[in-house]
């Protein structure tokens, strides 16, 4: 079954993570992007639904900006569909490495579950790591 990625977010976020990981990646894994709420009269319900409708017959793996929010949400509604995996709380570390083995990977869901711990440690607070090396080599 073929696979599909796709990236949803307010704004701008979805299309300017995409431009990132082509540059970090070059382009590997064909992502399509959904950038919400740029227009007055955007209607998420129906992009959304065209989105499920066209990827019908696929794997599919669309990762959101924010858990909670109103295009999270809407995907969620379709969360019972087989072969559907959704991901809240975007981020450039995650991505970069899900799409590294996303066409490769046996199983979507255990590849989803070792890149979220992994892009979960990326997340740091510089100004203490770096404090608190700094102490260490002072001891």
């Amino acid at each position: 079954m073929e696979r599909k990625l796709v990236l949803a977010s307010h704004g701008k976020l979805a299309s300017g993570m995409n431009s990132s990981l082509k540059l970090i990646c070059g382009g590997i894994t064909p992502i399509e992007t959904l950038d919400c709420y740029l227009t007055e009269d955007f209607d998420l319900e129906k992009a959304v639904s065209e989105i499920m409708e066209r990827h019908r017959d696929h794997e599919l793996v669309v990762v959101t900006d924010l858990f909670g929010g109103s295009v999270n949400n809407e995907f969620l509604a379709h969360i019972n569909r087989a072969d559907f995996y959704l991901v809240a709380g975007m981020n450039l570390p995650f991505l970069v490495e899900f799409a590294m083995q996303f066409q490769l990977a046996d199983s979507l869901s255990k590849l989803i579950e070792t890149t979220l711990t992994t892009a979960k440690q990326s997340i740091q607070f510089c100004n203490q790591l770096i404090s608190s090396e700094i102490e260490e080599e002072d001891f």
